[in-house]
Parts: C-alpha cells; structure tokens; sequence
C-alpha cells in the first residue's frame, strides 16, 4: 500500500506542474484582466474539475480491481504491478509521439470559465488510472485515501505554479517542462510498477 501512496503523490506533483492543466488559465486571465485571486479561483475550479473526472474513472477501476483481487490471487501478484508498467512504458514512448493540449475559449468571461473547466473534466489523468485499479484490492478506505491525496496535491500544486508564476517565474521554459513530463511520468509509473510486485 505505501507503493501505491508513494508513487501516486509523486505522479501527482509531476502531474500538477504540466503547465497544459494552468497555462490556459494564465493566458486567458491576462487577455481578460482577470486579478490574482480570480486567476487562482478559476484554476481551483478546473482542477475541481479535472480531480472529479478523473476520480469517477478512477472508482470504477478500483472496482474492477477489487473484483479481480476476490476472484484470483494472480491480480494481487503480477496483474496490477504489470498495468502499471505497461502504462510507464507507453508514456515512455508517447514522449516522443505526444501532441499538446491547446484550447479554444469563447469571448465572455463566464463561457471561458466553463471552457476551461468542461476541458479539464474531459481530460482525466490517465496517467494515475493504474494505481486506482492496484488500489481497488485495498478496499474503499484506501482508494478513498489514495483519491483524496490525488486530488488535494494536484489542485494545490496546480495553484502553486500560477501563483508562483504569476510572482516572476514566468521566464521560465515551460515548454521544456511538458516536452519531458511524459518520461517523468512514464518512468514514475514504471518504478512503481517494478516496487509493487517485489515489495508490497
């Protein structure tokens, strides 16, 4: 269990640093002349969103989990452990194939709020999907662990590089940053894959 708490926070701090899920707020609230405290709001409100998606798919999966674990010792052996190396070595490789998330907004306020978050929610983290399915042989009271630590470290992470940004460290190249989140991502996955089956 402390593999999967483990590596789930530090898939979700590396999540919440990929400028694609705050960037566009940034952008649009400049444009708009939007103040700190309405950037932050709105990027709260899209993280909501993007947590809640990705939590409602990530329930099923424990679900499914938790059913395969009562049906077969396997799942609990190698199933698990092998889903999530699988899913770092896609991200591995999606690296090199992957495209970037641009956004189309409308012109009022209100509508680019709902853009913003209707974007975020139709966009989950897959990423951290595989550790809902492990978590799912654990029970409800851990996978309710692991999707609130999920949720709380991408939302405040996702607030700490806006307002970080918004403070001076806007000349920073981001881009670098994204072009590369797929092998930190891959690799998180991967080693928590690997931990998993030897030591949980």
């Amino acid at each position: 269990m402390e593999t999967l708490l483990t590596g789930s926070v530090l898939l979700s701090i590396f999540h919440a640093l990929i400028p694609s899920h705050w960037l566009p707020v940034l952008a649009i609230g400049r444009q708009e002349g939007w103040s700190t405290r309405q950037m932050l709001w709105v990027t709260f409100l899209a993280g909501m969103a993007h947590v809640l998606s990705t939590v409602l798919l990530g329930g099923i999966l424990a679900k499914v989990g938790e059913s395969l674990a009562v049906q077969t010792e396997t799942f609990t052996h190698w199933l698990a452990p092998v889903i999530l190396v699988a899913l770092g070595i896609y991200y591995v490789w999606r690296h090199y194939y992957h495209h970037h998330f641009h956004l189309h907004t409308h012109h009022m306020r209100w509508g680019m709020v709902a853009s913003l978050a209707a974007a975020m929610f139709f966009s989950p983290c897959l990423e951290i999907e595989g550790y809902f399915l492990a978590a799912g042989r654990y029970g409800w009271a851990f996978t309710g662990l692991l999707a609130g630590v999920y949720g709380t470290v991408t939302i405040l992470g996702m607030l700490f590089w806006v307002w970080l940004v918004l403070n001076g460290l806007h000349r920073l190249n981001w881009h670098k940053w994204e072009h590369n989140a797929g092998l930190v991502t891959g690799f998180t996955l991967l080693a928590s894959g690997i931990l998993l089956y030897f030591f949980d």
